[in-house]
């Protein structure tokens, strides 16, 4: 299952536009920034439903 959302960057905090695939549940993968290049870490967070509950965009270097 996709869902486009929008992520911030906590590095340029710039916005942009991906889609998260949360089939597989809650996970944790890096994507890099569309803006500034920087590896984003992406934590899924999928409810007990299947459905997602939310995204998380941390730093990598955290």
């Amino acid at each position: 299952m996709l869902e486009e959302l929008t992520a911030y960057c906590p590095y340029c905090g710039e916005a942009f536009e991906t889609q998260v695939d949360y089939s597989a549940g809650s996970q944790r993968y890096v994507e890099d920034c569309q803006v500034c290049c920087q590896p984003i870490e992406f934590v899924v967070h999928v409810d007990a439903a299947g459905e997602l509950a939310g995204v998380d965009f941390l730093r990598d270097d955290d």
